[in-house]
Parts: structure tokens; sequence; C-alpha cells
């Protein structure tokens, strides 16, 4: 995949988006936060 053309989300604690990486690609659909601390600072 070219970088232009990777998924993106939208981080529902920061409000920013994020791209597809690889070491996602098997949990691309169960990935909901940018990083681990977005993860732990949401309520």
């Amino acid at each position: 995949m070219r970088k232009q053309n990777l998924p993106e989300k939208i981080c529902p604690t920061c409000q920013r988006p994020f791209r597809w990486r690889k070491k996602w690609q098997r949990c691309w659909n169960e990935v909901r936060f940018c990083s681990k601390r977005c993860k732990r600072e949401h309520p």
C-alpha cells in the first residue's frame, strides 16, 4: 500500500486522525485508539 492510500480512523479520545500501521494489519478492525496513552485516558 502506498502512504496516500492507507485507511484512516479518528481517535475517540483526542479526536485526531490516525492511519493504518503494519503492526495493526491483523487487527485493524478492532483498533480504536491512536496510542496507548489515549486508550488509558479514555473516559
